[in-house]
């Protein structure tokens, strides 16, 4: 095929979406929509896995020492716990400063005159990687020289454990189904645009057109609905994003002040999610139409 006539085809297919503007639009609604769905679909997952990691890195556990255990034994204790797998964090919470927030944290000074810090042992304060493995790393700690009890907030793990794996499950489920769904309305939909242009391919085939000449300007328009759905779908979630952001910041809610910072910022997913909502609008786009258009090229 010379320059000139691929050229011809090329400004064909682009000249096609604006000629067949209803059908185009009708592709592009359904695109965009889909895509919408599918986006936000995906931004809530992300959302909600930040929010529940950042809680999942919040529990502690608290490891209380032997009252008899000197520096070098508590050092040991120590690297023991640094040691252990699934644990990230090893911060030591010695018996006076134990005193003294419990002190802060009662406000009656006068019901600790008679106390010293000694009623309290000296503990380590350790965060874990995965709360999954809980049970399994308290026991394990429970097991080193020195420690004579764990405090572990086993029911919030296993809470915090169960959301996850929902979210993770359901996520994936949600944009399943809904690219499924996608999928048949779009080629439904190509397919009604195919068919309705099915004289003009049986004219081109008669006068002697290749398969190949009359497919690329199909290709090319479905290049461009897919692009331009793409980049609609991309801003509406972008600025709908966004206006939601504005909107939770300017109300000021308890529970999104304590997680404001676990919100996924758009800028730090904008590039992956252009690049696959131009793929799959690529995808659906031309592949759509070279499967309707074969159909009509049997002359």
């Amino acid at each position: 095929m010379r320059g000139s006539s691929l050229g011809y085809l090329i400004r064909t297919g682009v000249k096609s979406v604006f000629r067949n503007r209803l059908m185009s639009f009708a592709a592009i609604g359904v695109l965009v929509a889909c895509m919408i769905l599918i986006g936000a679909a995906i931004l809530f997952s992300m959302n909600i896995n930040s929010i529940v990691e950042f809680t999942e890195e919040q529990n502690e556990i608290v490891v209380f020492c032997d009252d008899s255990l000197d520096a070098q034994a508590l050092a040991r204790v120590s690297d023991d716990l640094n040691a252990t797998d699934n644990i990230i964090d090893v911060v030591f919470f010695s018996r006076e400063e134990a005193f003294e927030y419990m002190k802060e944290r009662i406000g009656a000074e006068n019901l600790f005159e008679e106390l010293t810090a000694d009623i309290y042992p000296d503990a380590y304060k350790v965060r874990v990687k995965n709360l999954g493995q809980l049970e399994e790393t308290v026991a394990q700690i429970e097991g080193y020289d020195g420690v004579i009890q764990v405090n572990a907030p086993t029911d919030i793990a296993d809470v915090v454990v169960e959301i996850k794996s929902a979210v993770y499950v359901a996520g994936i489920g949600i944009v399943a189904i809904l690219a499924v769904v996608a999928l048949v309305i779009i080629a439904n939909t190509i397919k009604i645009t195919v068919f309705n242009r099915r004289k003009e391919i049986n004219i081109m085939k008669f006068v002697g057109a290749t398969d190949s000449f009359i497919r690329l300007p199909f290709i090319i328009e479905g290049l461009v609905i897919g692009l331009l759905a793409a980049a609609f779908a991309f801003f509406i979630i972008w600025g709908a994003y966004d206006y939601l952001i504005t909107w939770l910041e300017g109300n000021q809610s308890m529970l999104y002040r304590q997680f404001q910072d676990q919100i996924v910022p758009f800028g730090n997913i904008a590039l992956e999610m252009f690049g696959a909502f131009a793929g799959a609008g690529v995808f659906i786009g031309v592949g759509g139409s070279m499967i309707f258009v074969r159909k009509y090229l049997r002359v």
